[in-house]
C-alpha cells in the first residue's frame, strides 16, 4: 500500500506547476512520511455548490494549482457544451496566500480552451466580481476567495451569467467534467491572451452603490470600521465618501490586507474576540461613534455593532437583517424579501404586515438570489442583497450603506438601531435567536450526530414539546432536498444542519416572546434567553456533542 501511495504522489509531483507545492510534496516523499501523504491522497477535493473550499498544501485532497487548473478546465468544458464558446468568464480574487496564482491560472485555462477571460485589476471583494458579471455580460464569473476561513486555506467560488452563485445540477456536471481531466499536461495554459481590466468596472460598481441610499437623506452617522485584515478596505472607504458619510475611522491594525490574518484567530466578525480591536478602536475616539461596521476578509459580509449602555455589542445578524428591512419597508420597497431557512422569521412579519411576498429558501445566496422578484435578502451569517439588479449576491459594501442610512435617520430622530429594535419586538413579537455551533477535526462526527438525531428524535427541548419534525434530505414543497433537520416547537424552532464550508455542525434556534409593551422587553428578553440556553443544552445532549 505504501509502494501505491508513493506512486501516486510521484506522479502528482511530475505534473504540479508550482514550485512551492512540488517542493513540499518531494520532503513528504522524501522523508516517507506515509500518514501525511495519505492525507493528502485520499481521495479529490470535491468540488460542490460552494465551489472549492480547502486547506493549501500539495495534492488532491488541498487547494493547490494543480487543483485550481482542473477545477477550470471542467467549467470550461461545462461552460462550451452549454453552448459558449467564446464568451467571456471574468476572474476575481482576494488577498490570500495563493489567490492571485489561481486567478492567473483560470484566465490562462479559458484562454486555452477558446473563451474569452478578464481579470480584475487587483484583490477587490467578492460583490465587485458579482456585479462584473452582469456588468459585463459574462457568461460565467469565479472567484478565488476561502471568505472568512482560517489562514490556511483558500477557495474558488463560481458564478453563471445571471450573477448567482451555481447550485444543481449545474455543480455535479462541473465536477464530472473535471474528473474527466485525464492530465494536466491535456490542458492548454497560453502565457497570454487574456485581459487585465482597469478600475472601470470598480468605478461602475462604486456609482451603482448610490442607488442604494434615499436622494437626501441623512448622512451623519459616524463609524468605526475594520477590513478584518481583508481587501474591503478602499472600496468601502470609497463607498462613503461618495454618499457623503463622515470618514470612517479605520482598525489601523486590521485595515491593510495580511493573509496571516495576525491579529484574530479566525478572521470571521462572529468569532469570539475578533471585534475587540473594533471595540477598543470606538472606545478610544473623541467623539463617540454611532456604529462600528466590519467586513468579512472578501467583504460579502457585514457585521454591525452598537453602544449598548456603556460598552458595545454586535448585533446578531437576524438583528441587522429585520432593521434593513424595516428601513426599506419605511421607504415604500415593493417586491420580494427572501431569507434562508435559518434566519429568523421576523422577517415574514415585516413582509406580511408590509403586503410583500417573503420566501425562504435553502441556506446560501445561491438560493436566496434566485428568489422570483427579489427586492432583499437576507441571511443570519451576516450576508444582505440590497441591491438585486446589481448584485446577486451578499454585499458588505452597500449594506454598510444602507445600514448606516438607517442609523443616520434615526440619529436625526434622537433614537438608535436599538430603539429600531425595541419597536420591532413590541410590535411583532420579540424574535431572539442563538446558535450551537461546533467546529470538529474529525469531519465523522458531524454524521454520527445526524444520524443519532434521526434514529433517537428528541419529543422535546427546554420542556417544549417538539410538534412537528422535517427531515430535510426528503425536501419540501417549497425547499429542494438538504442535510438538515428542522424541529417546530411551541413559540420556537431548531434548524440543525452541517456546514456547507467550514468543518462545523450548526444548529440554528429561535423563540417568539409576545411583548405587550416596551415595558415588558427586560422580561421577554430574560426570558427569551433562559429558553434558549436550555434548548442549547438539550439539544447539545441529543446529539451526543
Amino acid at each position: 500500500m505504501h509502494e501505491e501511495l508513493i506512486a501516486q504522489a510521484r506522479a502528482w509531483l511530475t505534473e504540479d506547476p508550482d514550485p512551492d507545492t512540488r517542493a513540499e510534496l518531494a520532503r513528504l516523499i522524501d522523508a516517507g512520511d506515509h500518514t501525511e501523504l495519505a492525507a493528502r491522497f485520499s481521495g479529490t477535493l470535491q468540488f460542490g455548490t460552494a465551489g472549492l473550499r480547502g486547506e493549501l498544501g500539495a495534492g488532491p485532497m488541498r487547494m493547490n494549482r494543480s487543483v485550481v487548473i482542473r477545477a477550470a478546465a471542467g467549467l470550461a468544458a461545462y461552460l462550451k457544451k452549454q453552448g459558449h464558446d467564446d464568451g467571456l468568464v471574468v476572474i476575481g480574487y482576494d488577498a490570500r496566500h495563493k489567490s492571485h496564482d489561481f486567478a492567473r491560472d483560470t484566465a490562462a485555462v479559458m484562454t486555452g480552451a477558446g473563451l474569452r477571460a478578464a481579470v480584475l485589476p487587483r484583490p477587490l471583494p467578492t460583490p465587485v466580481l458579482a456585479f462584473a458579471i452582469r456588468h459585463l455580460g459574462a457568461v460565467a464569473g469565479v472567484e478565488v476567495t476561502a471568505s472568512h476561513n482560517p489562514p490556511r486555506d483558500n477557495g474558488y467560488k463560481v458564478y453563471l451569467g445571471d450573477g448567482s452563485q451555481i447550485v444543481p445540477p449545474a455543480d455535479i456536471d462541473i465536477a464530472a467534467e473535471i474528473a474527466a481531466v485525464p492530465s494536466l499536461t491535456t490542458v492548454r495554459r497560453p502565457t497570454e491572451g487574456w485581459d487585465t481590466l482597469g478600475d472601470s468596472v470598480l468605478d461602475a460598481y462604486l456609482a451603482r452603490t448610490d442607488a442604494v441610499l434615499s436622494e437626501g437623506s441623512p448622512r451623519t452617522a459616524r463609524t468605526v470600521y475594520t477590513a478584518m485584515h481583508g481587501v474591503g478596505k478602499d472600496v468601502l472607504l470609497a463607498a462613503f465618501a461618495r454618499a457623503g458619510f463622515p470618514e470612517p475611522v479605520l482598525v489601523v491594525e486590521q485595515a491593510e490586507p495580511d493573509p496571516e490574518f495576525p491579529t484574530v484567530a479566525f478572521p470571521n466578525p462572529e468569532e469570539p474576540g475578533a471585534m475587540d480591536l473594533a471595540f477598543a478602536t470606538a472606545r478610544a475616539c473623541e467623539t463617540a461613534p454611532d456604529l462600528i461596521i466590519a467586513n468579512d476578509p472578501d467583504a460579502d459580509r457585514c457585521a454591525v455593532a452598537v453602544q449598548d449602555g456603556t460598552d458595545w455589542r454586535m448585533l446578531r445578524g437576524d438583528e441587522v437583517g429585520a432593521l434593513l428591512a424595516a428601513h426599506l419597508v419605511r421607504r415604500g420597497a415593493t417586491g420580494t424579501f427572501a431569507e434562508s431557512i435559518v434566519s429568523s422569521s421576523l422577517l415574514g412579519r415585516i413582509a406580511e404586515k408590509a403586503g410583500l411576498t417573503h420566501v425562504e429558501t435553502l441556506t446560501g445566496f445561491k438560493w436566496i438570489a434566485r428568489a422570483e422578484g427579489l427586492r432583499y435578502g437576507y441571511e443570519e451569517a451576516l450576508g444582505y442583497c440590497v441591491d438585486p439588479d446589481g448584485v446577486r449576491d451578499k454585499d458588505g459594501i452597500t449594506a454598510a450603506l444602507l445600514i448606516t442610512e438607517l442609523a443616520s435617520r434615526l440619529k436625526e430622530e434622537g433614537r438608535t438601531l436599538l430603539d429600531l429594535l425595541d419597536d420591532l419586538a413590541v410590535e411583532h413579537g420579540l424574535h431572539a435567536t442563538d446558535q450551537l455551533s461546533v467546529r470538529v477535526e474529525d469531519l465523522s462526527l458531524i454524521a454520527a450526530a445526524m444520524q443519532r438525531l434521526r434514529e433517537q428524535p428528541p419529543t422535546e427541548l427546554a420542556a417544549l414539546p417538539i410538534t412537528r419534525t422535517d427531515d430535510l434530505t426528503k425536501g419540501t414543497a417549497e425547499l429542494p432536498p438538504t442535510d438538515g433537520l428542522r424541529y417546530t416547537l411551541d413559540g420556537a424552532r431548531v434548524i440543525v444542519r452541517p456546514s456547507g464550508t467550514e468543518p462545523k455542525l450548526k444548529c440554528y434556534l429561535e423563540v417568539v416572546i409576545p411583548v405587550g409593551s416596551h415595558a415588558d422587553l427586560p422580561e421577554a428578553r430574560a426570558k427569551a434567553t433562559a429558553l434558549l440556553e436550555s434548548i442549547k443544552r438539550d439539544l447539545s445532549t441529543a446529539a451526543g456533542i
